[in-house]
């Protein structure tokens, strides 16, 4: 009897020292989003001196100039996710508002590996889709305009990742959350 009760107490150590990891994994994932706005307010607090200068130079332009060509699409820019220590995990492809994720040849990353869903997934993906949602009920955002994604895989073994409607502003956010997902989840797969 007194053996059965040892070995639940072990078990639920077991549980208690899982869930321990998993919230530190997710605290250091909210304290690089917490990093992130940061960059992003100190960034949009101030103007730099080449944008007053644009303002100036629009201001002082005559007001018979002709309507600005629309943007040209965008090149495909390839960057690529590597961890700490330098090693590639992955590369974004960025093109116009979209970003695909694809792992690198002989890295292994399956979605059921913490911290995917309940951070990447869950804390960043789904919580800006629902600000997106948001804005366009209120009628602020078109719904073909709104973040969407959608996770390839094989099983569980991500192939890509693909998210459209991706604002300047929330790049390099989800630049930066999805390269600390795959570091960690890269840490988890190798015993680190």
């Amino acid at each position: 009897m007194e053996e059965e009760k040892l070995k639940k107490v072990a078990e639920l150590r077991e549980i208690l020292e899982e869930r321990i990891r998993s919230l530190e994994s997710e605290v250091e994932g909210l304290k690089l989003i917490l990093e992130i706005v940061n960059m992003i307010l100190l960034e949009r607090s101030f103007k730099r001196a080449e944008e007053i200068a644009q303002l100036r130079a629009a201001e002082a332009a005559p007001s018979a100039t002709p309507a600005p060509a629309p943007p040209a699409r965008e090149a495909t820019r390839i960057i690529p996710l590597k961890t700490s220590a330098g090693e590639t995990l992955a590369s974004i492809y960025v093109e116009d508002r979209n970003l695909r994720v694809i792992p690198e040849a002989d890295k292994k990353f399956h979605t059921d590996t913490p911290p995917f869903e309940a951070f990447l997934i869950e804390k960043v993906l789904n919580k800006m889709r629902e600000v997106d949602q948001e804005a366009v009920k209120r009628g602020e955002l078109m719904p073909d305009e709104a973040l969407s994604y959608e996770v390839k895989a094989e099983g569980t073994l991500i192939r890509e990742i693909v998210i459209r409607n991706v604002t300047p502003q929330r790049e390099r956010e989800l630049r930066s959350a999805i390269r600390w997902t795959l570091e960690k989840m890269y840490e988890k797969t190798r015993g680190v």
